[in-house]
């Protein structure tokens, strides 16, 4: 493997809410998302996943708060929670998370679901 370097990979796309897979870890992704908007609400039952800004701002929706995350700040979000990633302008994100955790959680298929991650 040779390095990465985040900004070079965030320039090869530029859709939101479609994760590219930039690297594993033993049985992690690595996965760089550009999100913009509010997303579903969704929980995965046995994965935590680790959400890094690295450019912009997000929220991070729970029920009972919203906690706001800057460049250079992560949030874990613990299995078994209900989240909602947004942002209201373009923000880039790295997350690092089980290579089986399905974009939009537990619940049925939406038109968001990712079936078959590109690598950037």
């Amino acid at each position: 493997m040779t390095r990465v370097n985040l900004a070079d990979k965030f320039e090869k796309f530029s859709d939101h809410w479609q994760p590219r897979l930039a690297g594993r870890v033993n049985d992690m992704d690595v996965r760089l998302v550009k999100i913009q908007g509010d997303f579903d609400w969704h929980s995965h039952a046995d994965e935590d996943e680790m959400f890094v800004v690295i450019k912009g701002q997000m929220r991070m929706a729970f029920r009972d708060r919203v906690e706001i995350v800057s460049a250079g700040e992560f949030i874990i979000v613990p299995r078994g929670t209900e989240h909602r990633p947004g942002a209201d302008e373009e923000c880039e994100i790295m997350l690092i998370e089980p290579s089986s955790v399905v974009n939009t959680g537990d619940g049925a298929a939406t038109e968001r679901t990712v079936t078959a991650m590109e690598e950037v």
